[in-house]
C-alpha cells in the first residue's frame, strides 16, 4: 500500500531518508510500520498508532544494553519483544519515516527519582544517561514522543503511562499518582538524524565507566554489549 502524504518542504531531507540505524527502508520495518498504520487516514492518526504499538508491544528493559552497530538498528528490535529507551525510540523514528512522516531523535540526562532499585545501585547514581525520545513532524511542527515505557511497567511502579496524541509533547512522566516528582531532565544533548553511537558510547563511559567490567555485570545481572 502507498501512503499518499503532503510533501515536507520545510524539513531538513535527512529526516525522511533511512539511515543506518533508523534503517526506514528495512522490509521488516516497512511491513511493521504499514500493519499499524493501514487503517488511518492522516499522518497524526497513523503517529499515534505507531506510538501505542511500540510503547506496549516491546516491554522496556534497560539491563541489556547492545551496543553493536547491528543490534542498534530499528529493524533488529522487530526480532525481540523487549527494549531500551533508545531502541524503541529508533523504531518509532524508523516507522514514521517509511510511511513518509519526518522524524529525528532527541537525547538527555534523566533524573530519576523513583527508579529500579537494582539497576540504580549498578549505575551508582541517579542519572539516566542519553535518556532516547523521537520527535516527529505533525501538522508543521516537532512533537515529542516517548514510547520507552509500556503501560505494564509503568502500573508497576505507580506511574501514569505516557500518552501521545500527535498534538502535544509526551516526554515523561513528571509525578507519580500520588504526586511524588518521579522523572526530570537535567541536560539535553539535542536532536539527531540518527542515533549518534560514538558520542552515546563515549557518554556511558564517561557516567558509567564501571558498567563496562566483567565483573560488575555479573554481580547486578546486567549486560553491556559491544563491537569486538
Amino acid at each position: 500500500m502507498t501512503f499518499h502524504t503532503p510533501a515536507h518542504t520545510s524539513v531538513d531531507p535527512a529526516y525522511l531518508e533511512p539511515g543506518e540505524f533508523i534503517d526506514s527502508d528495512h522490509p521488516l520495518v516497512v511491513a511493521y510500520a504499514h500493519k499499524h498504520t493501514v487503517k488511518h487516514d492522516s499522518e497524526k492518526g497513523r503517529a499515534v498508532a505507531l506510538y501505542y504499538a511500540i510503547r506496549d508491544g516491546f516491554r522496556y528493559n534497560p539491563y541489556m544494553l547492545d551496543l553493536r552497530r547491528e543490534s542498534l538498528k530499528a529493524s533488529d528490535l522487530l526480532s525481540r519483544d523487549s527494549g531500551y529507551c533508545v531502541e524503541k525510540a529508533c523504531l518509532m523514528a524508523a516507522c514514521c519515516r517509511a510511511i513518509g512522516i519526518p522524524s529525528r531523535l532527541g537525547f538527555g540526562i534523566v533524573k530519576n527519582h523513583i527508579g529500579v532499585e537494582t539497576i540504580l545501585k549498578y549505575l551508582k547514581t541517579d542519572l539516566l544517561v542519553f535518556h532516547g525520545y523521537a520527535e516527529i513532524w505533525l501538522e508543521g511542527r516537532w512533537v515529542k514522543a516517548t514510547p520507552a515505557f509500556n503501560a505494564a511497567l509503568c502500573d508497576l511502579y505507580n506511574v501514569e503511562p505516557l500518552p501521545f496524541d500527535g498534538v502535544n509533547d509526551s516526554l515523561f512522566q513528571q509525578y507519580t499518582q500520588s504526586g511524588d516528582c518521579f522523572m526530570e531532565y537535567v541536560h539535553d544533548y539535542g536532536q539527531f538524524a540518527d542515533i549518534p553511537r560514538t558520542l552515546f558510547i563515549n557518554e556511558l563511559k564517561k557516567y558509567y565507566p564501571h558498567i563496562f567490567e566483567d565483573e560488575a555485570q555479573a554481580k547486578y545481572k546486567f549486560k553491556v554489549v559491544l563491537d569486538t
